[in-house]
């Protein structure tokens, strides 16, 4: 008897059924669903939101909502963002999220489902609820490149929109030199409280071409300062004559022992002169001294220029995220 093909992996397996799911017309509608849709979640509709989002992720092996997506969840309320709680009877089956706060861009979704609970219709509701609520104006994120994300794009009228790239690199052995920093540039790390207002300007000047880094506020800031993985001896400030003119922020996942390049901005006139290299090599000098053995990031795919200079200091592909748009 021939062997049985392999069985998909589990990230791709659970995008299938999600789906399936998404996409099922003839699966019938549970008399008990309901969706209700909130500008803010209690403590605890927060905190079973996040245990929904973590059974999914140890499930998938990918997290279905962002890190920003999650901070999101906590804190009372945030403005042009709305929560979409599906319940079938007093279970909380599925969650989506909604962001409207680009003054250009469609609105920004994402959803998951429990995966005690798949293949009854629940994604699709939470999908048409979402299309319903923006009048088809509407971009989504599938978190893992998959193949399957392409028939979800077709049911749903969505083209592809973004690629976003997460790259990684062994940080043993370090084949990175001494930075070399432009003249008249020192660095030092960040101090909370104090850099607070000076690197939110620097940062958003920095991404006035991307609206999801650019738009940090304090309260943004605030909500990472306050996450167990903040450490400020892993956030380097560039400074010249006493002005902040770049940055890396390093971040580590410490149950998975990898290293991130969280971001690394550089004010716009301080462009073009190695400042971004040298940022970026400190930074992976640091989380390599830490004891880490990996390091990762995440880039455009179309910001060719940034994913040159990250495959020149070793990194490759590791997974991909893709964002899809309908405009009604």
């Amino acid at each position: 008897m021939d062997d049985p093909p392999p069985s998909p992996g589990p990230v791709r397996e659970a995008l299938r059924r999600t789906l399936v799911d998404m996409t099922d017309a003839a699966v019938p509608t549970p008399s008990s669903r309901e969706i209700q849709t909130l500008d803010e979640l209690g403590h605890s509709q927060a905190q079973a939101v996040l245990d929904l989002i973590a059974d999914a992720a140890r499930s998938d092996g990918q997290q279905a909502v962002s890190e920003q997506g999650r901070l999101q969840l906590r804190g009372g309320r945030r403005e042009g963002v709305r929560h979409f709680l599906l319940t079938v009877g007093d279970v909380l089956t599925g969650y989506a999220q909604l962001e409207d706060t680009d003054p250009v861009e469609a609105p920004a979704a994402e959803l998951v489902v429990h995966p005690a609970h798949r293949g009854h219709g629940h994604g699709r509701a939470l999908g048409s609820a979402l299309l319903g609520a923006t009048g088809k104006r509407l971009r989504v994120w599938a978190h893992g490149g998959h193949s399957a994300a392409r028939h979800l794009a077709q049911v749903l009228g969505l083209t592809l929109f973004r690629e976003l790239r997460q790259l990684r690199r062994p940080l043993s052995p370090l084949d990175i030199a001494e930075p070399v920093w432009p003249e008249g540039v020192t660095v030092r790390t960040f101090t909370p409280g104090e850099d607070d207002a000076a690197w939110l300007a620097v940062n958003a000047a920095a991404f006035a071409h991307h609206p999801e880094q650019g738009s940090l506020t304090q309260r943004d800031l605030d909500d990472r300062k306050a996450e167990p993985w903040f450490d400020p001896k892993g956030f380097f400030l560039a400074e010249r004559a006493g002005e902040i003119v770049g940055f890396h922020w390093t971040k580590v996942h410490a149950e998975e022992r990898l290293g991130e390049v969280y971001v690394v901005g550089i004010r716009p006139d301080a462009q073009g002169g190695g400042l971004g290299k040298a940022l970026t090599a400190t930074g992976l000098r640091h989380l390599a001294a830490e004891g880490l053995p990996t390091a990762m990031l995440y880039v455009d795919a179309d910001n060719t220029a940034a994913v040159t200079v990250y495959e020149r200091l070793g990194f490759t592909t590791h997974e991909v995220d893709l964002m899809y748009r309908a405009e009604s």
